[in-house]
């Protein structure tokens, strides 16, 4: 007989006066919940936690924002024996993307526990890498479902030992075509594991996993807190991926905030992106998961104390900041969701001060900005990203506005006889436009030499916004987004790939290899249609070439898949005599 899911358990009371101290965490554990700030648990998690650390399976409806990530991530950090060095832990989620933050957000939780490795594992990265790692003895393994099956049927990964189990965004794995894989994971523990289950909405699928693997699980049910930061103005800007470095660039050079924390989602982005500006001479550090708590510290009081003025971090790595010399933030990368949106933006207007948000967006990215404005109640506004003419006249005026400070410091005479003499020396010479001059000289401005990065920001920012302009319209477009060729039913780009039935094609694989390589997530992701030899998939915002080419050399099923957009005659005739057609909706 299933297990019947019982009803959620209510909030306490006094919820609101728990603390983690309360929750029955270990002390290495609350040492890590202090250091990185966490004032008070959220409903999620003083739900969660007790009942995962008495053992108890816990399902729970939950969405990102909610702080569900720790509220299962602490407990299995304490269920792990260090000492032994095999996988005691698995976390599945939907896609590469969720796999990195799940991952980093663990390692920052597991900083106070020597020994303890966490990796994570996904498509369109290397086998090799992923199985060194867990060759050395990982104990926590997070993981999209079809590159944790493909571990397993490698035998690089062994479930033998695996004491706890976690399904993150479980309805999304489902939607996306994992039954399957999940099923298969899940069946492959041993028999006493704990598993925590968690969904944004709860469907039949879910509970039928739900009373088919778990064992008389705790209900947690919580409501997703969305409020807006009123003292806070929040922009977008359209900019192109690749240029969002030079673009960020600018903007910080016509800030007048204090200081500045500029949020990405991974700490090969927050080293590079943090790399980038020191270069470009701008007081800038960053942090991650990878930065030790010591380093982390020092960077955080350098940025109080004035001696850094950006700071470039993952979310993990931001919590519990607070910083009252930050005026700006800038979002460089979209966030997953808009909870988190919310929580980044709250780095800046805090305790009555007036802040702003700024936040880059790829021209495929408008709908997910929608999301935003939904959640936060508030329109984004659109700028444009400033110009090297703006760039230097914002420079001079805030180098003359110091000038009278300096004359004031005096010992200014060898400098007056070196212009006296120019000027002797060039009667034609008018003072104003040596002023002029040597002002540009100071704030860096060489003048329109060699400047192909320049342009090339600049062009490509201009196309992205006609390019958004014209898809607002409806129009086709032969840009970054839209190509010519065929489309779906619903009118939607369709694109084939030289991957079939004959080769053993299920969706979720599919699916999994363009949100895993393609950066798509999976309401990208529309109709595919799986014939013999190939298939067809509708994807509404259209492949870049740099994405098409990127996943044309992705392998599935053991073959590389070669998308390219459909251009008929195939789609519109269906499959030829002796194809069978597999229909899904991803």
């Amino acid at each position: 007989m299933p297990t019947p899911l019982p009803a959620a358990l209510p909030t306490t009371p006094d919820a609101a006066a728990t603390t983690f101290a309360d929750l029955g965490l270990s002390a290495q554990i609350l040492s890590a919940v202090q250091r990185l700030g966490f004032a008070a648990p959220t409903p999620v998690q003083a739900q969660t936690i007790p009942a995962l650390l008495a053992g108890r399976d816990v399902v729970g409806v939950a969405q990102t924002g909610t702080g569900k990530t720790a509220a299962f991530g602490l407990p299995l950090l304490q269920s792990i024996d260090p000492a032994i060095a095999a996988v005691q832990v698995v976390v599945l989620t939907p896609t590469r993307e969720l796999a990195m933050q799940v991952a980093d957000a663990i390692t920052t939780f597991a900083a106070d526990m020597p020994g303890l490795q966490v990796v994570p594992v996904y498509g369109g990265s290397p086998y090799l890498p992923q199985q060194r790692a867990l060759a050395r003895g990982a104990q926590v393994v997070v993981g999209t479902p079809g590159r944790v099956i493909d571990h397993i049927e490698r035998r690089t990964l062994r479930l033998q030992d695996v004491r706890f189990l976690v399904l993150d965004e479980a309805d999304e794995m489902l939607r996306m075509g994992f039954a399957e894989d999940v099923d298969k994971v899940l069946s492959g523990t041993p028999e006493g594991r704990q598993v925590a289950l968690f969904s944004a909405t709860m469907p039949s699928q879910i509970r039928r996993v739900a009373d088919q693997h778990l064992v008389n699980p705790v209900s947690v049910s919580v409501t997703r807190q969305s409020s807006t930061v009123e003292s806070v103005r929040q922009t977008f800007a359209v900019v192109p991926y690749r240029h969002k470095a030079g673009a960020l660039a600018r903007v910080l050079a016509v800030s007048d905030a204090d200081a500045a924390i500029v949020f990405v989602r991974t700490r090969e982005a927050a080293e590079e992106i943090g790399n980038a500006l020191v270069q470009r001479g701008i007081a800038a550090a960053h942090i991650s998961g990878d930065v030790a708590q010591s380093d982390r510290e020092r960077i955080v009081e350098r940025l109080r104390s004035g001696a850094l003025d950006v700071l470039v971090a993952t979310d993990v790595a931001a919590r519990g900041l607070d910083v009252e010399r930050i005026g700006l933030v800038v979002n460089l990368d979209l966030p997953r969701e808009p909870e988190a949106y919310v929580h980044r933006i709250g780095r800046t207007g805090r305790a009555g001060r007036s802040g702003e948000a700024l936040t880059f967006v790829t021209p495929s990215e408008r709908p997910r900005l929608r999301q935003i404005e939904r959640t936060t109640r508030t329109p984004l506004i659109e700028i444009a990203i400033p110009t090297p003419a703006q760039v230097s006249a914002h420079r001079a005026t805030a180098l003359l506005t110091r000038t009278d400070e300096r004359m004031a410091a005096g010992r200014l005479d060898v400098v007056r006889d070196a212009v006296r003499e120019h000027l002797a020396a060039h009667p034609e010479l008018d003072p104003i436009d040596l002023l002029t001059a040597v002002t540009a000289l100071a704030v860096g401005d060489d003048g329109p030499g060699a400047a192909s990065e320049v342009e090339d920001l600049d062009d490509a920012v201009r196309r992205a916004r006609e390019t958004r302009a014209e898809d607002t319209r409806g129009g086709q477009v032969a840009g970054n987004r839209r190509r010519p060729g065929t489309t779906g039913p619903s009118g939607r780009p369709r694109y084939r790939v030289s991957v079939g039935e004959r080769d053993g094609l299920q969706p979720g694989a599919l699916v999994g290899a363009l949100t895993g390589e393609g950066g798509l997530t999976g309401k990208d992701v529309g109709k595919i249609d799986i014939f013999g030899s190939f298939a067809l998939v509708d994807i509404p915002d259209g492949l870049t070439a740099e994405v098409v080419d990127r996943l044309g050399r992705t392998r599935v099923a053991g073959r590389p898949l070669r998308i390219r957009l459909d251009t008929g005659p195939q789609a519109s005739r269906g499959p030829s005599r002796g194809e069978r057609v597999h229909r899904a909706h991803a």
